[in-house]
């Protein structure tokens, strides 16, 4: 079931039709290439190309009896087909069908969060010229530390979503490949140049090595720049959480007209749409550790793999879609409050100047140690008697 948050780019990736389609490209392709060597009849692969379809229905209800989702699909592609049927999968096995189709779902999927990316990466750009000057207290264990600047923490998010951006392109050529290799990958009914040719129709490059499967250290390397960027989505947004605290109060997201925070509280305007992200990511990060785990399948194949990337393929692609939108539009809509950033600056009355002061004695000739417990001590005082530090 496609979840209600999937973005409708997105969900055309995931759906049975899709799968089915691109399973069907991979066949009519395979034909293709055989027809241009002499191996299919010209006019049977007319028939191919020009009646090769599915019904959905159809599969599912083949697959009741056949146990196996690629004979049902067959079954169903041969009954559109007629008698040319018997030339498409020839030379082939389910997982030259079912990977590489994958693959073409998995690139595709990669394409929108790239997109997503770019869009993210073009925001914080503008927020943090636009904030550049904007003063604030950095944190440090969550106590004040020294000045910063919102448009810093802005530069800051933009470098880290750069390098996500760069894993996942990293990633999405990794995934990127076909194969058309045959039972265990030993190319034993179909020459290498069939499986090059077929990949370059698809924009895929060939599998160098192959089993009966494309290797999932591949698959596990995309769900790798997923979670990161999950992780680091949910970062940006754990930091407007505990700056939007009522005794912080320095950024808020947006809070639509007629929104509501709590059914008893009417005052209430509640971070919900980053606490919603730091969920989701966490529920992102969990398919790594599955899609780690993909990677062990016994010889040359089993298929303890294709239950679990049923699952979170389409899931994992989805949510993170679906985050970078969603963060989008919080960044976007966020209310960023310069007074009480101002106000919080000098809320301790000076002492986050003790750096500045330490260094000056430390160049007018003080050792260190001492220097620092002098300023340490001054700092003691002055918060015990309420008093400005520079004073």
């Amino acid at each position: 079931m496609i979840p209600r948050y999937c973005r409708p780019e997105m969900e055309k990736i995931w759906t049975e039709e899709a799968k089915f389609q691109n399973w069907l490209r991979v066949e009519v392709e395979v034909c293709a290439v055989l027809a241009e060597r002499g191996e299919i009849p010209a006019d049977a692969f007319e028939e191919i190309r020009t009646r090769a379809g599915f019904a959905v229905s159809e599969i599912n209800e083949l697959e009741k009896s056949t146990r196996h989702d690629v004979v049902a699909f067959l079954g169903s592609v041969a009954r559109h087909i007629g008698p040319a049927a018997r030339y498409v999968h020839l030379g082939l096995t389910s997982s030259d069908v079912v990977d590489t189709g994958q693959a073409m779902q998995i690139r595709d999927a990669a394409d929108r969060i790239i997109s997503g990316l770019r869009s993210l990466l073009d925001l914080l750009r503008q927020r943090a010229k636009e904030h550049r000057d904007t003063l604030m207290v950095g944190r440090t264990h969550g106590m004040h530390a020294e000045p910063t600047s919102w448009g810093l923490k802005m530069a800051l998010w933009y470098a880290e979503t750069s390098r996500n951006l760069r894993r996942m392109q990293t990633a999405r050529e990794t995934v990127a490949v076909g194969m058309i290799s045959g039972a265990v990958g030993t190319f034993a009914h179909l020459p290498p140049e069939v499986e090059e040719q077929v990949c370059e129709r698809l924009g895929l490059r060939p599998e160098p090595i192959s089993t009966q499967v494309i290797q999932r250290d591949r698959i596990a390397e995309y769900f790798s720049a997923l979670a990161i960027t999950a992780a680091s989505l949910e970062k940006f947004a754990t930091e407007i959480r505990h700056l939007q605290r009522t005794e912080v109060g320095e950024v808020e997201e947006p809070f639509q007209k007629g929104q509501k925070g709590s059914s008893s509280m009417p005052h209430k305007r509640n971070p919900v749409g980053c606490e919603q992200v730091t969920g989701l990511a966490r529920l992102v990060r969990s398919y790594l550790i599955s899609s780690l785990e993909n990677i062990a399948l016994w010889h040359e194949r089993d298929i303890s793999h294709s239950s679990v990337e049923r699952v979170i393929l389409p899931d994992a692609s989805i949510l993170v879609d679906y985050l970078l939108f969603r963060f989008h539009g919080i960044l976007d809509g966020l209310q960023v409050n310069r007074d009480r950033m101002m106000k919080n600056l000098r809320l301790d009355k000076g002492l986050l100047a003790s750096q500045r002061i330490l260094l000056l004695l430390v160049r007018q000739g003080a050792d260190r140690e001492s220097a620092h417990g002098w300023v340490q001590e001054a700092t003691r005082l002055c918060r015990e008697q309420g008093v400005e530090f520079q004073k």
